[in-house]
């Protein structure tokens, strides 16, 4: 019997669009708050016309980066000092120059956006050993740069936790150091993660210029909430109350169990692992946990801000064809080798359609009744404000304080050729 026929009396259920409520801060003007941060922090006050300043950013998603980074540009003009942009995003892009300045373009960061060069390279220049003898590598540029400045949100990391998790300390340890820096980082594994990019980030702050870092959070809608200019020497210090705050605005999902989890598209423009794994529950190393209990994932696209980089999709248990022939080896597979985890790249299996795809996830989530399965779809793991719930689970969306159903149950709409629309 071909796949299309073990799958054809596989029911979907009906599914009914919610609203999931977060707490929601949010900055009006984050570019004019930033601007009053940094003239009142007087981190740029020692800046003179003959230097020049390295601005490090990198390939996280941030709300209105491309204003945030014009506004430190100008602020560093303005304090008479010359800017440029450096790519800090250790092997990210397919650990190219032309890769990570492709996607600092998909982010809105070109020269002629933030009005600064941007200057890439992936050579790297060893500045330093830790106390555990590691390698600390810093960009070729940045470190002939005067000073050094930071940009990154803050936020939970996909694959393990500690007081600096995703941020500003990863950025200078392995942002800055690319992909002989991130190499170095991960050859130990996640268990030594926590320690090791504290560890390099302090040699780097001790030999190189780091005159401030810029820490961004955001709330659950992906609008920035809060930012923070932390001086060099502060950043040790002050960045772990950045990732308690982030973390307690981080989205989730209100379900603690699913038999189906649906995600239109993943990529590294949404998250690391290209979805957040806090969000799913899955983790591809031992060191994170949390989240809710999904017994199968279907994953249906790639985002075109990825650019190939399917890097994450081996969390899932089953994806689609269109999915899979976006899929470049060349820039899934860097990130893989440099984090040492291969399970992130390996192909889950690839169905040709949406709704083969989630008729797979279905019939495999050991639910006698297939049409009493726990089944959500939401669009991807940055966008969880509206999802949509399967009638199964109606009782717990309506005794929920922060779930709100709208509207009536309906089919997903699936065309002739088996994708939804």
């Amino acid at each position: 019997m071909s796949i299309a026929g073990i799958l054809s009396s596989v029911p979907v259920p009906d599914v009914i669009r919610v609203e999931q409520r977060f707490p929601r801060p949010v900055l009006d003007d984050a570019a004019s708050d930033l601007r009053d941060r940094l003239r009142a922090a007087g981190v740029l006050q020692t800046l003179h016309p003959s230097q020049t300043v390295a601005i490090g950013v990198g390939s996280r998603g941030i709300s209105q980066l491309a204003r945030l980074v014009r506004t430190l540009v100008e602020e560093v003009r303005r304090a008479g000092a010359t800017p440029f942009i450096v790519p800090s995003m250790g092997s990210h892009g397919g650990a190219t120059v032309e890769g990570q300045v492709r996607i600092l373009a998909t982010l809105g960061v070109t020269e002629a956006a933030v009005g600064a060069p941007i200057r890439a390279t992936m050579q790297t220049v060893e500045i330093g050993r830790t106390p555990s003898h590691l390698p600390v590598h810093l960009d070729a540029y940045a470190l002939a740069a005067d000073a050094i400045i930071v940009i990154n949100a803050v936020k939970p990391h996909v694959a393990f936790r500690g007081r600096y998790e995703s941020g500003l300390v990863k950025m200078i340890a392995i942002g800055l150091g690319k992909q002989q820096g991130a190499a170095t980082c991960h050859d130990l594994g996640f268990g030594y993660m926590a320690e090791n990019i504290l560890a390099m980030a302090r040699v780097t702050l001790s030999t190189a210029t780091v005159l401030a870092a810029v820490g961004v959070v955001a709330n659950a809608y992906g609008e920035i909430c809060h930012l923070s200019v932390l001086p060099g020497h502060a950043i040790e210090a002050e960045e772990p109350a950045l990732l308690e705050r982030a973390k307690s605005l981080t989205p989730r999902l209100h379900l603690d169990e699913l038999d189906v989890l649906i995600v239109d598209e993943i990529g590294k423009d949404i998250a690391g692992t290209g979805f957040d794994t806090n969000v799913i529950g899955r983790y591809h190393t031992p060191y994170a946990s949390g989240g809710p209990a999904i017994a199968r994932i279907a994953v249906l696209d790639l985002t075109a801000r990825s650019h190939g980089n399917a890097h994450g999709i081996g969390l899932a248990d089953f994806t689609t064809r269109r999915a899979f022939e976006k899929i470049s080896f060349e820039q899934t597979y860097p990130n893989s080798l440099t984090s040492t985890l291969p399970a992130t790249a390996k192909i889950p299996m690839v169905l040709e359609n949406d709704r083969l795809a989630i008729q797979a996830a279905i019939k495999t989530s050991n639910v006698l009744d297939k049409r009493q399965v726990r089944l959500v779809r939401i669009t991807n793991t940055k966008r969880l404000d509206v999802i949509h719930v399967a009638t199964a689970l109606l009782d717990h969306v309506v005794h929920h304080p922060d779930l709100a159903a709208a509207g009536e149950p309906f089919g997903l709409p699936f065309d002739d050729a088996g994708q939804l629309f």
